[in-house]
């Protein structure tokens, strides 16, 4: 009788609870790796440290840090929906990576992530009327996550290759290569963090009409590569928050900033990058991204329908692979020019 009722239809609660079960158990499983990866993370630091003598160890206490801090997080972000389950999961590996690697790219992330869902969330019921994709809490997955992540996380572990795990003042004179590769992590987040604010802010609080980058004709709000004033001031704001976040931390964890190059160019160097990354977004959109007037919706779309009028740019890219070679771009491009205008000790 037992053995018959295995193959009876599930109702819809048993399917959901079976949903759920596998999903738990996907956690566990997944966190279990988590933890094992930065395990061997760990060993791995102690013994390069061990033979070459000449690389920092990973101390348990970072270890720890760098596993149960960004899982706490992850686990809030998918809880209030900022993350869907992948978004979690991939953050959970940009999240270890990123603070095992230096507590100062830990809090820009950090900042960064913070700001952008509460942003997002931020006058919903407007952006639900003017954003044809607009998602119900701004849940991001793992392409999303990887595609603003994606760039720091590759230059979080050079830089471990580089130097080790630890914070470093940014001194071109002492620490070139690191140095360089901490501006063009700060460079990449800042360039994300002041595209979102300025797309979150500059579509609900402006009082004009956005214009094409391009063209500066006025366009509908939502367009790609449209731009407004108070879009560009969130962008500079955006940057300059990522900045602060490392110059504090750099502060709190730095033992030698006295016999190092100021530090304080970093928060005018975070501004700058959210300003101009968001002007590059902007252009990449308005050409290589496809913008139309859906008349059935009256919403700016990313897609070509029968009723759709162009308004700008081409079916090339997406938004995420926007931001992606935003990014990419900024961390190329800014420590270069940093390193003309840095002040030197």
């Amino acid at each position: 009788m037992s053995a018959a009722a295995l193959w009876l239809p599930m109702t819809s609660n048993q399917e959901d609870f079976f949903r759920d079960y596998l999903k738990m158990l996907a956690n566990i499983v997944i966190l279990s790796l988590l933890i094992s990866v930065s395990l061997a993370f760990w060993i791995v630091s102690m013994t390069a440290s061990t033979y070459y003598g000449n690389i920092r160890p990973i101390s348990p206490w970072r270890w720890l840090f760098s596993v149960a801090v960004p899982v706490v997080i992850a686990t809030q972000g998918f809880k209030k929906r900022s993350l869907d389950h992948s978004g979690a999961l991939a953050g959970l590996v940009v999240g270890f990576i990123l603070t095992v690697a230096n507590y100062s790219f830990f809090t820009s992330l950090l900042v960064f992530f913070v700001t952008s869902s509460k942003l997002t969330k931020w006058k919903k019921d407007i952006k639900k009327r003017i954003d044809s994709e607009y998602k119900e809490g701004g849940q991001r997955n793992w392409l999303q996550v990887f595609c603003n992540g994606g760039i720091p996380t590759e230059l979080a572990i050079l830089y471990m290759i580089e130097s080790g795990p630890g914070e470093i003042p940014i001194d071109f004179t002492k620490y070139y290569t690191a140095s360089w590769m901490c501006l063009s992590l700060l460079g990449a987040l800042a360039c994300s963090a002041g595209d979102t604010w300025a797309s979150e802010i500059g579509s609900v609080m402006s009082k004009s009409k956005p214009r094409l980058i391009t063209t500066w004709k006025q366009v509908p709000v939502g367009t790609n590569g449209g731009v407004t004033l108070v879009g560009l001031l969130s962008s500079f704001l955006g940057g300059m928050a990522v900045g602060i976040a490392y110059y504090i931390t750099q502060l709190v964890f730095v033992s030698d900033l006295d016999v190092s190059a100021p530090q304080w160019p970093i928060i005018v160097f975070g501004a700058a990058a959210g300003l101009l990354g968001s002007i590059l977004d902007s252009y990449l959109g308005a050409t290589m991204q496809y913008s139309g007037f859906d008349k059935n919706t009256s919403m700016v779309v990313n897609y070509q329908t029968r009723d759709c009028q162009h308004i700008s740019g081409k079916p090339i890219l997406d938004n995420n692979a926007v931001n992606l070679f935003s990014s990419l771009l900024v961390a190329l491009v800014f420590p270069a020019v940093a390193l003309c205008f840095w002040p030197r000790h």
